[in-house]
């Protein structure tokens, strides 16, 4: 490889916010729609985008189970005191 990785110093995906996962999402996409990157760094681009995709959908994924989870106990606490126990 010629040095051409421009991820290579960014941060780990796994440690990223959904919004900070998805800013750097758009711009990776930005990058490569724009084109002139070499082969090498348009690849390390494309694996980086799919890597912050996933943490997103990571994020998405658990809101989603939250927010399920919110509202069976809100409706199990609205049934009655009973079921609650």
């Amino acid at each position: 490889m010629t040095g051409t990785d421009p991820t290579k110093d960014a941060p780990d995906v796994a440690t990223l916010s959904y919004e900070q996962a998805r800013d750097e999402l758009v711009q990776v996409v930005g990058r490569l729609e724009a084109g002139g990157e070499p082969l090498e760094a348009s690849l390390a681009l494309w694996e980086r985008g799919e890597a912050l995709a996933a943490r997103c959908q990571e994020w998405l994924d658990g809101a989603r189970e939250r927010l399920a989870a919110a509202q069976q106990a809100s409706a199990v606490s609205t049934d009655s005191p009973e079921e609650a126990r």
